[in-house]
Order: C-alpha cells, then structure tokens, then sequence
C-alpha cells in the first residue's frame, strides 16, 4: 500500500461530513495534530437536518446499516458508541408495498424473513430466499476484506485467488440475474435488487457485488440514533473535539498550497489564513473539490458517469392510529407496475419515472420526539436523472416537482399528507447542485465496473494529498464513508495491525 511520503504529524483534513469527521477521529487516534475545515456553520456535510415548527428532519441519508463500523470509528480513539450515541433498530427494517396491494415486512433475522417470503410467495421462495442468504454470506466472506475494507493501488493490487472466489460465485453477474437464480416471484425479485438504487445503477445492470448494501441490512438490521441521522455527525464531533481535534466551522479552504512538484505545505483559507500541513485530506467531491483547491482538474474526472438523483420531500402530518391502515412502518418502499421501465426513464432516458417506485420514512414511528406530539414527520424519496442525464424539458422547478411528489403520494394512499398544515420543505437536483453535489445527485459517482474498486478515483494524489468521501474507494453510503475516512487515514499513518472490524454487524 502506497503511503503519504514524509512527515504526518500535522494534517488538516478539508470537510466535516462522516468520512471527514471520520478520517480525523483514526488520525487523531494514531497520534496526529489535526485541524478539520468545514465551510459550514455545523458538522455533518450531507447528513444535515432542518428544524421548523417542532419537527426535526434530516436532509441526507435516513437508512442507517452496519452499527459495527461505528464502534469502530469511536473505538479509534478509545470509545465505545454507547457513550455517544444511542441506536435504536428499526423494525421492520422496511415495508414493501406492490402494485397488487400486497406487502412484505423485511426483518433481519433470516428464519423470520424466510416465513414472511413464504406469507406472501409461497414455499417455493422462502427455500429459494434461504439458499440467496446464504448466497449473501459467500459473497461478504469474499468481498469484504479484500476489495472493500483495504486500500487498492490498482487492478494488479488484487488477489488473483480472491478474484476468482467471486467470479465462481457469480459475482461479476448482473445483480437482477443473480437474484433470479434464487427467486422467481417478482416482488421477491425486486424485494432483493432496489438496493442498486444505493449505488447508483439499475439492477439489470450494476454488478451482484453490489448486493452487499443488501447484506448489511441482513447482517445486523436498520437503526436510526436516538435524535435522528443528524446525531450521528455531531456525536463523532463531539468525540473528535474531546480528543484534540481542531474543527472550525465556517471556515471555507480555498486552496492547497503546493510545492513545484505538487506537494501540500499548507491549506488557504478564503480569508487568507495559511495553515501549515504535512498531509492534507480533501473529503468533499473530486470533480467539485480538487479544481478550486489544486486549480486543476484530474483527467479522468471529466468522464465520470453519475448515479441518478432524487426529489426529496419532507412533510409533518398528524401520526394515524396504529389500527389505521394508513398507519406506516418506519421505511416504506413502494414499487410502481413497471420495474425495468422505471429505471429506463431514470437512467437511459433522462426523465421522471411515469410508474414511480419511492421511500416514504417516518422516522417519528421509532423516535417519537423528533416531533410534535400526536405528529409524524415523513421524508418521501422519489428517484430522478441527475442533472446531466435528464431531459432538457424535464421539469426541475420547486413547483412542478412537487406535483409530481403529489401525484405519486396520492396514487399510493398518501392523501392525508396534502392535507396537512404542517411545515413542508423540497429539495430538488437543482439543490444538491447547490449544496455541492457534481450532476445535482447526493450519490455521487455510479458503482458501474469502470468506477469500482481499483478504477474509481484513488485516494491518494502525489505525496501527501488524501482523499475521503463518496467520491472514492470503496464508494457510497454511511458505512463506506466511515471505511473511507479510516482508508485515509492509513494512507497517512500506514496500516493499522490492531484487530480489524470482523463483520459489518461486529465491533473491533
């Protein structure tokens, strides 16, 4: 592994999202002097909240998976999460809602899981679901250690015997084919292939590798922290200012000062402030990032192909009662009619789905004190092409995409949440664009094959400039932001030889 050449004793690490707040926390803890930047008035990047009216909404991402990368976080600097932070599960970990009008509970535990396949699908499926799960653990088993949670300097940094283990699984398969090995009921199929949603790419196309976002779930369930996703960030910033971390907040960097063979010695701040660095960390989007700090774009950057982006909506309505069929579950999935031709309109066309599948969450169903009393609010998560792939005629105003929000609700039985008097908030592509995200998506670069692993953008620039985020290995989502942040953080200090984390659901 490729290491940051020279002195590491003092690093300023630009951004405090996860991988930020992360990558400091495991480089505080191997004894670094740390300054983390933030161009923001709190921590968090884009696990942010709003607050109006007494409810309390995140902004960012509202599944919460792999509790085990957590205590790993904390435990860099000698904690344990619950000192900081309180998970509660979600369960179910979510609803599935079919066009037919019917549902399935989706549980951790894999027995349970079997029987309510077998509810709704038959026998023929619980013993075809038992044999994917197992399916799951192979793949984990083979994936995990050797292409997720180590630094790659390369395609010829690989196992040849590693590689070959996933080949024979299957791994290299489409992820949709490779769940219709196993099942063959359509909403069992689709049950098990959304999650490519998370990387980016439609299921007949991403690769199975990737349906370990579907193991973690699997693993050790779905939490949200006590307060929302938002105590998360402030309860691994609270750790990190305990430990000697230096975070300035609205504090913008405005360049990395390099010698004349592109080594860091310091960050420049938009005031002009000089902060001296032996390594410095950019955790924030490359394409967005790098040309302001460096003056330069990186070559390849100008062909990255970016995951699909999302309406999101964010409403406080009256909680029904627990008898009321319109009572929801913590995570809803709603699965349109059409499914291949839903991803077509997203990522091959470039406009709205016609027969959207969407995430309705409300996270008041686990933590009743993220609103008022008697209320719940409720995130609904409606997919859409980013802003490079849409159509030009493809409606982006506030407005319009809030009809569109309401017609889908209304199809689905969401009536009462137009009718509310509770505060209302849309966030737009055009949004993330704003709050810095390349192509107007929060997921950043797709998990096609050209874009994982060894040929997504490295995380180390020359000799001491690091990378950490969604924007490079191992990718997208909660847990990879935490592994990021450590992989950063060893391209600083070398490799860790204590214990490793021994699943996503274990502790360190």
């Amino acid at each position: 592994m490729r290491t940051v050449r020279g002195s590491t004793d003092d690093v300023v690490v630009i951004g405090a999202g996860l991988a930020g707040l992360a990558t400091a926390l495991h480089l505080v803890g191997a004894g670094r002097s740390v300054t983390l930047l933030e161009q923001n008035e709190e921590p968090g990047g884009k696990a942010g909240r709003f607050v109006s009216d007494g409810y309390a909404f995140d902004n960012g991402p509202t599944v919460l998976t792999a509790p085990g990368l957590i205590q790993q976080t904390f435990a860099a600097v000698g904690e344990d999460t619950a000192d900081r932070l309180e998970l509660l599960p979600v369960e179910p970990m979510y609803r599935a809602h079919f066009h037919d009008g019917s549902t399935i509970d989706a549980v951790n535990d894999p027995h349970a899981m079997a029987a309510e396949i077998g509810r709704v699908c038959g026998a023929r499926e619980a013993a075809g679901f038992r044999r994917f799960a197992t399916f799951l653990e192979q793949l984990y088993a083979a994936e995990y250690r050797h292409f997720i949670d180590r630094n790659i300097d390369g395609p010829f940094d690989l196992d040849p015997s590693e590689l070959a283990r996933l080949i024979a699984l299957g791994a290299f398969r489409s992820m949709e084919s490779k769940v219709r090995q196993y099942l063959h009921d359509p909403r069992a199929v689709r049950l098990f292939s959304f999650q490519a949603l998370y990387a980016g790419v439609a299921p007949h196309h991403v690769r199975a590798l990737y349906s370990v976002i579907t193991y973690m779930g699997m693993a050790a369930g779905v939490f949200l922290p006590r307060g929302g996703m938002h105590a998360l960030p402030l309860a691994l910033t609270a750790a990190a200012r305990d430990h000697g971390v230096v975070l300035r907040c609205s504090t913008k960097a405005e360049r990395i000062e390099t010698s004349l063979h592109g080594t860091a010695r310091a960050v420049i701040t938009s005031a002009g402030e000089r902060l001296p660095a032996d390594a410095v960390v950019v955790a924030a989007e490359p394409s967005v990032a790098l040309p302001r700090l460096l003056g330069r774009t990186r070559l390849h950057a100008r062909r990255i192909s970016y995951a699909p982006s999302c309406l999101l909506w964010l409403t406080g309505a009256p909680a029904p009662e627990p008898s009321d069929d319109r009572a929801p579950a913590h995570h809803n999935v709603h699965f349109g009619a059409s499914w291949r031709g839903a991803f077509d309109d997203i990522v091959r066309d470039g406009r709205l789905m016609r027969d959207p599948s969407f995430l309705v969450s409300a996270p008041t169903v686990t933590d009743p004190a993220l609103a008022p009393v008697g209320q719940h609010n409720y995130h609904v998560v409606l997919p859409t092409p980013n802003l490079k792939a849409s159509h030009q005629n493809m409606p982006m105003d506030s407005e319009r995409c809030a009809d569109y929000v309401r017609r889908a609700l209304v199809r689905h039985g969401y009536e009462h949440l137009l009718r509310t008097a509770g505060p209302q908030h849309m966030i737009t592509p055009l949004d993330w664009e704003r709050r810095g995200c390349p192509a107007g998506t929060p997921f950043g670069a797709a998990h096609t094959l050209r874009q994982t692993g060894p040929f997504r953008t490295s995380n180390l620039l020359g000799d001491n400039i690091v990378l950490a985020g969604a924007g490079t290995h191992p990718g997208v989502g909660i847990p990879m932001a935490l592994i990021s942040g450590r992989l950063a953080a060893q391209r600083i200090t070398g490799p860790v030889t204590s214990s490793t984390v021994r699943s996503w659901a274990g502790a360190t």
